[in-house]
């Protein structure tokens, strides 16, 4: 179908793909440009009340925020979480229970090391609750936002916790009724004695895209798709209606009239 004026409609659509195929990568461009980085400086510790209030949800500002706190720790309220890992290690966090007291009061869970067996968790964790004699200390460490509890097996050990769960722990403090509570954790930098650091890396450099640009590439390659293809349909139906009208006139001429001249090879009657 090399006829002129389909020629110059090919060339028309390609122009007309092309152009859109060209948008399509200027928007992709202003996508990767108008990108945001998303950086936070979680490795400098901040003052652990700016960034979170008792009984309020963790802000995004706060997770993963090396902080500093001060505060008290309860003896007696001092818990294992088993199942941990650390540095791909199953073993224990040793988890103990600070009242905040330099920024707004609280309990506040604090994980003050690991250790790869649970007879190594729980001397370190008496040892912890045995020098819990009301004087303030300082903590230094990442704040992570609560975890959800997790119920134990049929068959296991109904108290044991696997997860940091706020809610869960305030049901195990002493006499810890209708009192403000951080939801969140902090894993200390310095592990307790006995313990080992928990391994608590900054977390990952986010990248935001403008998918509102990718949006419109999407469709601006639709466009370009959709010009190639209107060309292609009415080549075909031009097509396809020269073929019927070809037939047409070969079925006229098969049922010419008599008098008229026979089909070649076809003798004259007499």
């Amino acid at each position: 179908m090399l006829r002129p004026r389909w020629v110059l409609a090919l060339i028309l659509a390609l122009g007309v793909a092309t152009g859109f195929a060209l948008l399509g990568q200027w928007q992709i461009d202003r996508a990767v440009e108008q990108s945001t980085t998303v950086e936070r400086p979680t490795e400098d510790v901040l003052a652990f009340g700016d960034l979170v209030k008792p009984d309020e949800p963790t802000e995004q500002l706060a997770t993963a925020q090396r902080v500093e706190v001060h505060g008290t720790f309860v003896p007696g309220d001092t818990v294992l979480v088993e199942g941990r890992l650390n540095d791909g290690v199953a073993g224990y966090w040793v988890v103990a229970h600070l009242e905040v007291t330099d920024a707004a009061p609280g309990g506040l869970p604090v994980a003050v090391g690991w250790a790869p067996d649970r007879d190594a968790a729980q001397s370190a964790a008496d040892a912890v609750d045995a020098a819990a004699d009301g004087s303030e200390v300082a903590v230094v460490g990442r704040f992570l936002p609560s975890e959800a509890p997790v119920e134990p097996d049929d068959e296991g050990d109904p108290y044991a916790m696997t997860t940091v769960a706020v809610a869960q722990l305030i049901n195990v403090w002493a006499g810890y009724d209708d009192r403000p509570v951080y939801f969140g954790y902090i894993t200390t930098t310095d592990a307790a004695a006995g313990l080992e650091p928990i391994a608590s890396p900054p977390p990952e450099t986010e990248v935001e895209l403008n998918w509102l640009n990718v949006f419109y590439a999407v469709e601006w390659v639709v466009f370009a798709g959709f010009a190639v293809y209107l060309w292609y349909r009415l080549v075909r139906d031009a097509v396809e209606r020269e073929q019927q009208e070809a037939e047409e006139a070969a079925a006229a001429l098969a049922g010419v009239p008599a008098g008229s001249s026979p089909p070649s090879g076809e003798p004259p009657r007499g």
